[in-house]
C-alpha cells in the first residue's frame, strides 16, 4: 500500500486539516522543520524541499506513520494529550477527525494526518484513540494562502 502518490497530491487531500503555528528558521543543511503548534514544539522532516519555507506563521500537514492506534476504552479520560518522544515521534490521544483507507485524523492538541500500512482498529469519526508514530515525523508546509506551492 502506498500513502502518496506526490508530495502535492498528500498536501491537497489533507490542507483542511493542516496545523497551524509557528516556523523557526531551519539550520543550514538539515532536513528537519522547527514546528510549533499546539503548545509544543516538532521536528519534522521536510517534504516540501529545502528552505521552501520561510520562517513565521505557518500551516503544515504534519504526517506520521503509526506504531500503535488504539480505541480508548470507555473508562479512560476524554482530554487531548500529545508527548513528543525522541526527536521526530509522539504519542497522546485524541478525538478522530476523518478517517480513510489507511489513515486518521486526529485532533491531539493539534491536527496529526497518521497513517499505517498494517491497518488500524475500525474506529469512527468523533471517537477517542490512543497512538503512537514511529520517527521521522513529516511536514507539509502550504503557502501563504492555505494553497499548496513548491519553490
Amino acid at each position: 500500500m502506498t500513502l502518496e502518490s506526490s508530495e502535492r497530491e498528500f498536501m491537497e487531500r489533507f490542507a483542511e486539516f493542516a496545523a497551524i503555528g509557528t516556523l523557526y528558521a531551519q539550520v543550514e543543511g538539515s532536513p528537519l522543520l522547527e514546528f510549533a503548534s499546539g503548545g509544543r514544539v516538532l521536528y519534522l522532516f521536510d517534504r516540501c524541499g529545502p528552505y521552501a519555507a520561510p520562517p513565521g506563521p505557518a500551516s503544515v500537514v504534519v504526517h506520521g506513520i503509526l506504531d500503535e492506534l488504539t480505541a480508548l476504552p470507555d473508562d479512560q479520560e476524554r482530554a487531548e494529550v500529545l508527548s513528543i518522544h525522541g526527536v521526530s515521534g509522539v504519542e497522546g490521544r485524541g478525538r478522530i477527525l476523518a478517517v480513510g483507507r489507511g489513515t486518521w485524523v486526529v485532533q491531539a492538541r493539534l491536527p496529526l494526518v497518521l497513517s499505517s500500512f498494517v491497518g488500524g482498529p475500525n474506529v469512527q469519526v468523533g471517537e477517542w484513540v490512543s497512538f503512537r508514530t514511529v520517527p521521522p515525523m513529516h511536514g507539509f508546509v502550504l503557502g501563504k494562502d492555505g494553497g499548496v506551492s513548491f519553490r
